[in-house]
Parts: structure tokens; C-alpha cells; sequence
């Protein structure tokens, strides 16, 4: 049963890298759009999103419950170890989702609208950086817990350039998928190419921030290039990537927009895969050689069976659920 929480837990990262990160990302889109397509952004952003924005959190609930019961010194370690990135992810998940209600649903239009927009842009900046910076911590090998001070105990073992540039790169993916699942949320032709325009963009921006991922694991002495080329499931994964993409280039102008949602959610999974399969089942990787693993660092027997049994028929309910409720926004949209 061990083996079927890690794999809800997998699947909760992966689905909120996949549907939260967009979520972010309508917000980093907006951010860098010009003046001139300002309004017309926003409006296409808050019709994709709106609906089902908060539903998105599920998934990072999801983990941190599995976390928390299953894996609970884990769960210890990373809360401790990483809190000031960890309440500074919170407070921009809290902050983006105040502004994002309050900038649509005031009942009063004035100055306010300006403070929440602002607010609501940057949070959706900041939220996916500091996910990132934490992800990129639990296998850069900074966490330090023999630390005899604050600084090297609570700060550089989060600050430090892999996991900033892994910070970038989360903020980059969720840019990418918000600006290719959204060319399909209008009808417009100029704001169909205006998006096209965009997701290609970020496509660059992804690439450029995997380089300077690598640049820095480099120099910070991680074995990055090992772990994603070092075994056939990483290289198999990268080779499943780099097609879809290709496959996704070709599907622009074809005016299908459910498969270019396919294609980057199934090139962003593959990369995902090829970044965590290679150090599997070690999930948190310490600076004196360490390691705390899925598979090892586990609740009792009891707790895990429960657990497992718990996910698989909560998801029964959940599940279909979520999909009716994305199902129902769309066939009132059309």
C-alpha cells in the first residue's frame, strides 16, 4: 500500500504543477503583457480560470496531507528546514487569492481595483518561484541539519543559485502552460495569434531557464545531468518531451486546442519524471550525504494501509467530481 500513496502523491505534485501552474500562470501572463493588450488578457485569463481556480488548490492540499500522515518525518523535516520559503509560498497563495476575488467582485470601482490587480500579478509570480525554490531544495543537498546557526540552518539552504534558477524555471512552465491552454478560450483570430505569440515566448523562456538549471546544478556540484540522462526512463522521458514539443510547434495553426493542452501537459509530466525517477524513493537529500526516503521513512504499516485505502476511495468521489464541475464551466461557456 506504501507504493500507492507514493504514486497519489506523485500524481497530486504533478496535477498541481499542471493545473495550479497554469492557474499561476494566467497571472504571469497578464504581468508581462503590454498596456495595449492589457484588458483583453485579463478578460480571456479570468474566463479560463475563474471558475475553477480554487479547486486547483486540491492538489497541494492532497500532498501535504499525504505528507503529513505518511510521511510524517518528512513532512517535519521539510516544514522546519524550509519555513521561510514554505510561509512565503502560503502567504502569496493567500495573497493572490484575496486580490484575485476582490479585484472582480468589489462592489465599488475605484483606486482599489489598481492595489488588488497589483497585488494579484505579483503573487502569482512570487507563489511559483518559492514552490520552485522549494522543490529545488529537497534534492540540492543545502538543507544542512547539523547547522549550529540560523543562517546556514534556515537560509542558504534554500538560498542559493540552483534552487533559485529551479524557481525560475517552475515560473517559466506555469507561464508556458497558462499562454497554450488558454489559445483555445477565445474565438478571436488576432487574440488567438496574440496567445500564440505569448506561448511561444515562454517556450523560449523555459528553455533558457532549464539552461541556467543546469549551469547552476553544475556549479553547486549537483548531479542533475546524472540523474535525468543517467538511466533509460530518463532518457526515454526527455525523448517523449522533445516530440511533443515538436508535435506542439506543428499544432499551432491547426486550431485544435485540446491537443496543444495535451501535448505541454504530457512534455511538462515527461519532464517531470526524468527529474525525480533517477534519485526515487529519495525524496529529501541532506548536505553531510543524508537522505530521507519514500520507501524507508515511512508511518506504521497501519497508518499506510489506511492511508492507501482512504486515497483510493476518496478519489472515486473526488475525481469524477472535479471533472463534472470543469465539464459544467465549459458547457455554459459554449
Amino acid at each position: 500500500m506504501t507504493l500507492v500513496v507514493i504514486g497519489f502523491l506523485w500524481a497530486s505534485i504533478c496535477l498541481y504543477l499542471l493545473l495550479g501552474g497554469a492557474d499561476f500562470g494566467a497571472g504571469i501572463i497578464e504581468l508581462f503583457s503590454g498596456k495595449e493588450n492589457e484588458r483583453k488578457v485579463k478578460r480571456i485569463m479570468y474566463n479560463a480560470i475563474g471558475p475553477i481556480w480554487e479547486a486547483n488548490h486540491m492538489w497541494l492540499i492532497i500532498a501535504i496531507v499525504i505528507l503529513f500522515v505518511g510521511f510524517p518525518e518528512i513532512y517535519t523535516t521539510i516544514s522546519v528546514s524550509l519555513h521561510i520559503p514554505l510561509v512565503i509560498m502560503l502567504l502569496g497563495i493567500i495573497a493572490r487569492g484575496t486580490a484575485f476575488t476582490f479585484r472582480h467582485y468589489d462592489a465599488v470601482q475605484d483606486d482599489w481595483e489598481k492595489l488588488y490587480t497589483k497585488i494579484f500579478l505579483w503573487s502569482s509570480l512570487i507563489t511559483p518561484l518559492f514552490l520552485g525554490i522549494i522543490a529545488g531544495s529537497t534534492v540540492a543537498g543545502s538543507i544542512d541539519r547539523n547547522g549550529t546557526d540560523f543562517v546556514s540552518t534556515y537560509i542558504f539552504s534554500w538560498l542559493n543559485p540552483f534552487c533559485i534558477t529551479v524557481g525560475i524555471f517552475t515560473v517559466t512552465i506555469c507561464g508556458y502552460l497558462a499562454a497554450i491552454y488558454v489559445i483555445g478560450e477565445t474565438t478571436n483570430k488576432d487574440e488567438i495569434n496574440y496567445l500564440t505569440r505569448k506561448a511561444r515566448h515562454t517556450i523560449i523562456a523555459v528553455v533558457l531557464a532549464g539552461v541556467l538549471v543546469f549551469i547552476s546544478a553544475l556549479v553547486d556540484g549537483i548531479p542533475l545531468l546524472q540523474w535525468i540522462f543517467g538511466g533509460t526512463i530518463g532518457q526515454v522521458a526527455i525523448l517523449l518531451a522533445s516530440v511533443s514539443l515538436l508535435f506542439l510547434f506543428f499544432s499551432f495553426n491547426k486550431n485544435k486546442p485540446n491537443r496543444l493542452r495535451v501535448l505541454a501537459a504530457f512534455q511538462i509530466g515527461m519532464i517531470l519524471v526524468a527529474v525525480t525517477y533517477q534519485h526515487y524513493p529519495n525524496i529529501l537529500l541532506f548536505k553531510d550525504g543524508g537522505y530521507l526516503s519514500l520507501t524507508q521513512h515511512t508511518g506504521s504499516e497501519k497508518t499506510m494501509n489506511s492511508l492507501g485505502w482512504a486515497l483510493l476511495i476518496g478519489s472515486i468521489f473526488i475525481l469524477p467530481a472535479l471533472f463534472y464541475l470543469m465539464y459544467s464551466f465549459k458547457k455554459k461557456d459554449n
